[in-house]
């Protein structure tokens, strides 16, 4: 669910930006000058390291905002913004923003539980990178993704590629293939036409 609703949004300086799949909205180390929202599309949030090397920070889908905490705490960009797929994005410059907040409570106080929401997450992962074996990394992570899907009788078809999933868990793909492998033999998940589903 959106955090800002749209025309709330347009009242307070908002526009809609329209952007292709793989472009950058922002870099590690620029300014944080918008708040963003997404009304269409997914986004992700990415650190490289010296060789390359891609960690996602996050991953964000429609009605998610991402980005906030520079923006509140005015620190440059930790990481990157990545569009997975073409996307429509909704930002409201920074000061603007701030006086949203400012007359409208409930909308920080949701915000502020989006990212105490976001810190419990950061928590699991590090933990989880620190203490324990890779199948325990993957089921809390997939775990993680499908609370934050729509409640479903069905299946859960986990939206990442394995390399995407040893991107978010510290590991390397040859060794979230070969667990997801074992994991599917076992029983704990099921693979249909490559797709991962749990």
């Amino acid at each position: 669910m959106s955090v800002v609703k749209k025309d709330v949004a347009l009242r307070y300086g908002g526009s809609v930006l329209s952007l292709r799949k793989d472009d950058i909205l922002f870099h590690e180390g620029d300014s944080a000058n918008f708040f963003y929202q997404i009304e269409k599309g997914s986004v992700k949030m990415v650190t490289y390291s010296v060789d390359g090397k891609e960690f996602i920070q996050g991953l964000f889908y429609q009605g998610d905002c991402f980005g906030e905490p520079p923006l509140l705490a005015a620190f440059a960009y930790p990481g990157s913004s990545v569009t997975l797929t073409d996307s429509k994005i909704l930002r409201i410059p920074k000061d603007r923003f701030f006086d949203l907040l400012k007359d409208n409570f409930d909308i920080h106080l949701q915000l502020d539980r989006i990212l105490c929401e976001r810190l419990r997450y950061k928590n699991m992962i590090l933990s989880e990178i620190s203490f324990y074996d890779p199948e325990h990394r993957i089921i809390s992570l997939l775990n993680y993704l499908k609370s934050k899907a729509p409640a479903s009788d069905q299946l859960f078809q986990v939206p990442l590629t394995r390399q995407q999933l040893a991107d978010m868990s510290g590991m390397r793909v040859e060794t979230v293939i070969r667990t997801i492998k074992r994991m599917e033999e076992a029983g704990k998940l099921q693979i249909q036409d490559h797709k991962i589903f749990i």
